[in-house]
């Protein structure tokens, strides 16, 4: 294999990988490395990288045929088997960095910011150096508060806690950095690919924001998990900032008690969307529906609807459609008189009023209405959303299609990538 003759792991992370021809197959997402015999040095046996599909696969280092700081060649032969860590493996950025270890010339601690990867043979390639930042815990963190450290290059032998347990919490923001230009989705499959401790400690370095994206993506489990082992103010904090049908999803799923205390903890109007959605059976167009679509009054112009649905924090369906309400235009609105879609307003002048344009063959369904009902309406008329009215005909909210789906698709789905699902199951190594 063609390389330099230290390569430091840190900056593998994102790095393209290619196969001979010089297509692009993925990236790189991780550092395998295994113990040597004699339990004191970390053998690098492969790469995960992540393929198209959101599959994570294992590329052995045999198959590795040059790496440097701006690339990763391949011999093109990959197996596309999705990666499943084993009990010996260690993962070098996910499980390593950040980690706390004694310098053994008695200095005191410092905290592990890089891996020195080299080759003591023709063969192999092992962590032979550390780079670490002395006496400064937190990492990147804590340096970007102010607070920095002497940082040292020392030799794998001269430092204590490089494996094993850490005897305390392991910063995260480096790892949080290899995600920076990951979707959520992609951020809850490394995720749930880690240990318990290092999954709590990735969730206190994610931002409220983008940890309620990612908490939206992940599974059941992991997600009570996760939620249950944040600070409690922290997280009605991150349940505040997600959609309150992705926040009840989430207090669903906890005890009693301890959604009861969230929903405390919650701002008074953010609680109170969600209590509402809780009351509905999780299964049916209530417990499905999201009770902020994008509401205008039928005077309203088309350039006014525009504005709205250009908003970043809108999911592709609720911008596809504008609900034309009576007011009030907070939900449970007025009476509901329509919806516009997106393609119609484009067709028209900016200044025409939405109530010339309305859409009033969509009947809203009632918050009892079953998933299945619900679905069907989706499909028989070529909906991304539905309307949810009460018997008065006031709207209560809107489901999108992104919603029913999650419902649809096997419990486990998450879990899974695409070529798992076509195959019926998941694969390992």
């Amino acid at each position: 294999m063609s390389s330099p003759s230290r390569i430091f792991a840190a900056r593998l992370a994102g790095l393209p990988v290619f196969d001979p021809l010089g297509d692009q197959v993925g990236r790189v997402r991780d550092v395998v490395s295994v113990l040597r015999g004699d339990g004191r040095r970390l053998r690098v046996v492969g790469l995960v990288v992540e393929v198209p599909g959101r599959r994570r696969v294992f590329v052995p280092m045999t198959r590795v045929t040059a790496m440097d700081a701006g690339q990763v060649i391949t011999t093109g032969l990959v197996n596309m088997r999705r990666f499943e860590q084993r009990s010996s493996e260690v993962l070098l950025l996910a499980e390593v960095l950040e980690r706390r270890v004694e310098l053994l010339d008695g200095s005191g601690t410092a905290t592990v910011e890089d891996l020195a990867l080299e080759r003591p043979g023709p063969r192999d390639l092992e962590v032979m150096r550390v780079f670490v930042r002395r006496g400064v815990p937190g990492g990147l963190g804590s340096r970007l508060r102010g607070r920095r450290g002497e940082t040292l290059l020392v030799h794998v032998d001269e430092v204590r806690g490089l494996l094993g347990a850490p005897a305390e919490a392991q910063g995260a923001s480096l790892l949080v950095a290899t995600f920076e230009d990951m979707k959520p989705a992609d951020i809850a499959e490394a995720l749930h690919d880690l240990s318990g401790r290092r999954r709590l400690e990735l969730a206190a370095e994610l931002a409220d924001d983008r940890l309620a994206d990612v908490l939206a993506e992940l599974g059941e489990e992991d997600r009570v998990e996760v939620v249950t082992g944040l600070a409690r103010e922290r997280a009605a904090d991150v349940l505040e900032a997600m959609d309150a049908d992705d926040a009840a999803d989430v207090l669903g799923e906890l005890p009693e008690d301890a959604k009861e205390t969230l929903l405390q903890l919650m701002e008074p109007d953010e609680a109170a969307d969600v209590r509402r959605l809780l009351a509905y059976d999780e299964e049916t167009a209530g417990g499905l529906m999201t009770p902020e679509p994008v509401l205008l009054g039928p005077e309203a112009t088309v350039a006014e609807a525009l504005a709205l649905v250009r908003s970043s924090d809108l999911s592709t369906a609720e911008a596809a459609s504008v609900y034309v309400c009576r007011p009030p235009l907070e939900t449970p609105t007025g009476r509901y008189l329509g919806l516009v879609h997106i393609q119609a307003m484009l067709r028209v002048a900016p200044h025409e009023q939405l109530g010339s344009i309305l859409d009033t063959d969509v009947d809203g369904l009632p918050p009892e209405a079953p998933l299945g009902v619900v679905a069907r309406r989706l499909a028989v008329y070529n909906l991304v959303s539905v309307p949810v009215t009460d018997p008065a005909g006031r709207l209560l909210g809107v489901v999108t299609v992104d919603d029913v789906l999650d419902h649809v698709l096997p419990e486990d789905w998450r879990e899974q990538d695409d070529a798992d699902l076509a195959a019926g199951g998941g694969a390992a190594r």
